[in-house]
């Protein structure tokens, strides 16, 4: 049976999940103006679509599964479910205001804030009991305090440059942290492509979090080495062909993996070797 699943059409998520889709095995779109496409081998149709409408389409049953954000998906209000983070596409979810101003969010009784995200804002005010007027804009919020029609701001940062050049600054905390979701209608039976898709996904989001790292290490100081890289369920440990000599084999989180070599070295561990896993199954 064909799936139906939605990827972002365009934005910062686009192609960040064509490329996992790929690191997955299925095929996608080589033309950005390509809406659909079939791929007949995995049994799967790929719908190209707005980032902030996939939640609705999936939702409402017209699609099985999508990629979109989760505060796309909680904006939306839609009976959509969050299935997988697929650690890509990060961002907070914040407020803003001019530079010259110290607020904090005790001052936002009375305030006019613009987002393109009321959905989020709304659930955040009413739960803190803060009243405050809405102002629901498509995008752009940036200008919105320049332009005279709000007080402050809620939108999605990533790095804040594009704050900084409106002349805004952040308080507060984040009201969210969002990433990269895949996600299905909620309650619904899951057909096996689309857990297979789920089981592909998840090995490309663990292969990218982790590298092989193999190395030679003198018995006597085996096991200190091996405390450093025990692995996920434990190294793999092969004599060579010196006798006091072991090779050492298990996966690491990329983020460690320079300070581990380090101490590797200093416990005496030679010839360390770091590979990229492409894919896994955990």
């Amino acid at each position: 049976m064909t799936i139906k699943i939605a990827v972002p059409n365009k934005g910062s998520l686009s192609d960040s999940a064509i490329a996992a889709l790929r690191e997955s095995g299925y095929r996608q779109r080589n033309d950005p103006r390509d809406l659909s496409l079939i791929d007949a081998e995995n049994d799967v149709e790929f719908y190209y679509l707005r980032p902030r409408d996939i939640a609705l389409y999936v939702g409402s049953g017209e699609l099985d599964a999508g990629i979109t954000g989760r505060d796309l998906l909680l904006d939306s209000s839609a009976a959509a479910t969050e299935v997988l983070a697929l650690d890509f596409g990060r961002s907070t979810f914040r407020f803003a205001a001019p530079e010259n101003l110290n607020l904090t969010t005790g001052d936002l009784s009375g305030k006019r804030i613009a987002t393109a995200y009321p959905g989020l804002l709304h659930a955040f005010l009413n739960r803190q009991g803060i009243s405050a007027d809405v102002v629901a804009l498509d995008g752009a919020v940036e200008t919105s305090i320049k332009l005279g029609v709000a007080d402050v701001i809620a939108d999605v940062v990533s790095t804040g440059g594009t704050l900084r050049q409106a002349g805004l600054k952040v308080f507060g905390e984040p009201l969210l942290s969002s990433e990269a979701i895949f996600i299905e209608r909620s309650g619904s039976q899951r057909k096996p492509e689309t857990e297979t898709i789920v089981r592909r996904l998840q090995g490309v989001v663990l292969a990218r979090q982790y590298v092989l790292v193999d190395y030679d290490v003198k018995t006597v100081d085996l096991e200190k080495a091996c405390s450093l890289t025990p692995g996920l369920e434990s190294p793999t440990i092969s004599p060579l062909q010196k006798s006091d000599w072991n090779a050492v084999r298990a996966m690491v989180k990329r983020s460690d993996v320079n300070r581990i070599m380090d101490e590797l070295w200093a416990v005496g561990a030679r010839g360390i070797l770091v590979t990229d896993i492409h894919a896994c199954r955990l």
